[in-house]
């Protein structure tokens, strides 16, 4: 069904907007965001990764291999190497279904499920900079000076992104074309 849909155009484009806004923000708002102490990290390929899951209804996007496409490419463009994300971004797809299956689906659950991804998703990130020696920062440092702030932007997004990006869905999954 993907491949008859609207979304075989919809999901990439928007994943590929998502890409290039997550580096647009951090660069346009790099004062307000990375201020000593605090810093916080814009994750919009990963709100938009899943919103389609919760989004796409009986479509099934393939949104592990977008996620590790998407991954490959924020490596490779953001560190030059293939890292984290390649592995993080599809991960955090497989722990989404996860977690929609344990919950009803509503607004609040989603939000519930998309902080519960925003956590594992930084701490992994976070525990694999510490152990590679990368960071020198304190587990209690990162919980408030990075992903506090990380959750708060986040969420802020998510609320913001939400109607927008469902109608956006709810247009590229109806049957009628308008002439």
């Amino acid at each position: 069904m993907y491949r008859l849909s609207r979304l075989k155009y919809v999901f990439p484009l928007g994943l590929f907007v998502a890409l290039f806004l997550d580096g647009s923000f951090s660069k346009i708002f790099a004062p307000l965001m990375f201020s000593y102490p605090y810093s916080m990290s814009s994750q919009l390929v990963m709100l938009w990764l899943v919103l389609s899951f919760f989004l796409e209804e009986n479509i099934h996007i393939p949104l592990v291999w977008f996620a590790v496409l998407a991954g490959a490419v924020a490596d490779l463009y953001y560190s030059g190497i293939l890292g984290l994300f390649i592995f993080l971004y599809p991960l955090i797809i497989l722990l989404t279904r996860a977690l929609d299956r344990l919950l009803d689906r509503n607004f609040l659950n989603m939000i519930l499920i998309f902080f519960i991804d925003l956590v594992v998703f930084e701490s992994l990130n976070y525990l694999a900079y510490r152990i590679i020696g990368v960071i020198h920062q304190g587990f209690g440092d990162f919980l408030v000076d990075s992903l506090a702030p990380t959750l708060a932007l986040n969420l802020v997004y998510f609320v913001i992104f939400f109607w927008p990006v469902s109608r956006i869905y709810h247009w590229a999954l109806s049957k009628r074309r308008r002439a």
